[in-house]
């Protein structure tokens, strides 16, 4: 990512933080409209401009917000009942519950599909969104049949984080310069834990310990509180490892 830039709804965009790919069409993100009348960029939200040379985008990153499902997005639900042939999943409290075919699982059948009880996490692609539906998940790939690290996600403790920082945790490493370090931190100590991120501002963590568990998960909680910056991440980390030791 090339730009780190924080703007207000109005703002002028400088050029250059804006992408230019010689074959790519320009890609506005959320919080950003073009004015035909002045051939502008304009910001409609406050937050941090982030810019994607490779993908000729650009966006605004904000913290908050309610979350949409969008088709595509990897989240973490929470089943809230059940029916003849589908679980219902919470998202989040903006949005009506959405629908989890029971044999959407790899390998399933009537005979071996998944029991889910009401509070159960999933962890799903959402297959379709739109205004006028209930959003639908799938727990495996629909070209291949594998869940593809999707499914139940059992023990562990789930963590609220909001939309930016969990877009940012779901970013490749190499993406964008002002990553979360706090995770690879941790793992480099030693720490031994397993990490799922949903779209939806949902963060699960499981470990053999629960110490480590808790310290993840406020490490992440922090970095997100604070808006933490990557050197403040590792003294954040050096702190949280004095306390386990």
């Amino acid at each position: 990512m090339a730009s780190h830039t924080i703007v207000l709804p109005g703002d002028t965009i400088d050029d250059a933080l804006i992408p230019t790919h010689p074959k790519k069409p320009l890609r506005l993100g959320p919080g950003l409209r073009h004015d035909p009348s002045t051939n502008e960029i304009l910001p409609t939200v406050a937050g941090q401009l982030v810019s994607d040379p490779n993908k000729n985008a650009i966006r605004v990153e904000t913290s908050t917000g309610r979350y949409l499902p969008r088709a595509g997005e990897l989240v973490i639900g929470t089943v809230s009942k059940s029916a003849a042939d589908v679980y219902y999943v919470h998202l989040s409290d903006y949005t009506a519950p959405a629908t989890l075919p029971q044999l959407s699982f790899e390998g399933a059948t009537k005979k071996t599909r998944p029991v889910l009880a009401p509070g159960a996490l999933v962890y799903a692609r959402v297959t379709v969104a739109n205004k006028h539906m209930d959003a639908e998940l799938e727990c495996m790939s629909s070209s291949t049949g594998k869940s593809e690290g999707l499914g139940p996600l059992t023990g562990g403790m789930l963590f609220p984080v909001s939309l930016g920082l969990a877009r940012r945790l779901m970013m490749p490493k190499a993406a964008e310069a002002g990553r979360v370090v706090v995770l690879e931190a941790l793992a480099a100590a030693g720490l031994q834990f397993e990490t799922a991120t949903g779209r939806n501002g949902r963060f699960w963590v499981d470990s053999a310990s629960v110490k480590t568990v808790l310290a993840v998960g406020r490490a992440v909680q922090e970095t997100d509180e604070r808006m933490l910056g990557v050197e403040e991440q590792q003294k954040l980390v050096k702190r949280l490892l004095k306390e386990l030791s």
